[in-house]
């Protein structure tokens, strides 16, 4: 096996985009996870709707969304995509006690859409952090990964 290269440095070890002009156009898609942990009170104020800045789920779901659409922006090496599917899924889960996010973007170009995915997560967690912080500043933000990634040369990636 050859010694594995990082793509986002040159031959002289500089920082530089990727060319990927070369790359056949294929479709595309990554599904990244994490969850936001919080206490037992704050789940439950999320959980009834009785939040002061309004409905914890509904503002995370549109952030993340929101958040992928502004990767390239905030990566600086990320090439802007043009996005063709943006789900956000918030699910409460009484076991953490919290709210576990997964989001899916899909694209069809010619690089994918991870981080598009991982931002998405972490701007929703963000977003559930910032609306329920007033009640809960120990919440902690985790689990952050890609799950799933399908299209172009490396082929499927599914996580165990």
């Amino acid at each position: 096996m050859s010694d594995p290269k990082l793509s986002h440095f040159d031959a002289k070890g500089e920082a530089h985009m990727v060319d990927v002009s070369e790359k056949p156009v294929t479709s595309r898609v990554a599904t990244a996870e994490g969850y936001v942990k919080m206490a037992r009170q704050s789940f439950d104020i999320v959980s009834e709707g009785r939040a002061k800045k309004g409905d914890v789920l509904a503002v995370a779901q549109l952030a993340g969304i929101m958040g992928a659409k502004q990767c390239a922006t905030l990566i600086p090496l990320c090439h802007p995509l043009p996005i063709t599917k943006v789900s956000v899924d918030l699910t409460l889960d009484e076991t953490l006690p919290g709210v576990r996010i997964e989001a899916t973007v899909k694209t069809t170009g010619q690089t994918g859409v991870e981080m598009e995915a991982l931002t998405a997560v972490n701007v929703a967690a963000l977003t559930v952090y910032d609306m329920v912080k007033a009640v809960d500043k120990a919440m902690e933000i985790g689990g952050i990964r890609v799950i799933l990634k399908d299209g172009g040369k490396s082929g499927r990636y599914q996580a165990e």
